[in-house]
């Protein structure tokens, strides 16, 4: 499940490459698990975190990280310290929902985009540079980077094995905030694996053009990011897998002016070795 969610995570940024919207788009995300196997193992690792002996053995840890020692090894390595603190994030929330994110605020400007991503273990800024054509994860407490994998060569793509793609487009439609839309249905499999990706797009949005997404590709695997024969922009995108579904959909979009320097790395910020 967690491919997925980078996926989707490297897919916004890239929306824009090229384009000449500006402005914000708010998108929701919501994670349901449905297979039972990985339900209960989920719901046992909450009850876990919820145990009062458990809840103490965090704030011990609160204690030993304000420690002078501890705190000072930890200034010295921000990218621990961060992974830490989310861990105690996690268990002090005793629910499932705090392991995702809850939205993303998707800001772009000139071909430039900056996706704050609020929620979750790991809450983010991803920073993409359209004339570095790179992404970088901003961790804004510590002042550090670092940078994400976004793809991968011609020539790695030429060895990655393919998945099989079918593309359907149907006709049910849906209006999204204030967009017609309509479903594709694509089958991806890969290695005998098959993950049903629904979208439902707009052409209402003419200041966007998906068409260079579908040579792109991540990972690996070379998943690609967006499938040839799916026309529009995506308001929402649902992924169903054999261990739950994810649904990830635009609740608002607003044409605004953005400053230049929103879209910029900071001078100041130390660059770490990325957990991507």
């Amino acid at each position: 499940m967690k491919k997925y969610i980078l996926i989707l995570l490297l897919l916004i940024p890239a929306l824009v490459n090229g384009q000449t919207f500006e402005g914000t788009v708010k998108w929701s995300m919501k994670i349901e698990i449905t297979d039972p196997k990985l339900k209960a193992q989920m719901e046992q690792g909450m009850k876990q975190m919820s145990d009062p002996a458990n809840q103490s053995k965090v704030k011990e840890m609160q204690e030993k990280m304000n420690d002078p020692q501890m705190k000072a090894m930890l200034d010295a390595n921000p990218q621990m310290k961060a992974q830490m603190e989310n861990a105690i994030k996690v268990m002090q929330g005793g629910n499932s929902s705090s392991l995702v994110p809850s939205n993303f605020l998707f800001k772009t400007k000139g071909g430039n985009t900056l996706t704050i991503i609020q929620g979750g273990m790991m809450p983010m800024d991803l920073l993409y540079l359209k004339n570095q054509d790179k992404t970088y994860r901003l961790d804004r407490k510590n002042k550090t980077y670092s940078i994400l994998q976004q793809g991968i060569s011609p020539a790695q793509q030429d060895k990655a094995s393919k998945p099989e793609t079918k593309v359907t487009k149907t006709s049910e439609t849906m209006k999204i905030l204030t967009y017609n839309c309509v479903k594709y249905i694509v089958a991806v499999t890969n290695r005998g694996n098959t993950t049903n990706q629904i979208y439902w797009t707009t052409n209402e949005i003419k200041d966007f053009d998906m068409k260079g997404l579908t040579k792109q590709r991540m990972g690996d695997a070379g998943q690609q990011m967006f499938h040839e024969g799916v026309e529009g922009v995506p308001l929402k995108i649902e992924m169903v897998t054999p261990q739950g579904n994810m649904t990830m959909e635009a609740i608002e979009i607003k044409r605004e002016s953005h400053k230049a320097s929103d879209f910029a790395l900071p001078a100041d910020y130390k660059e770490v070795q990325g957990m991507f």
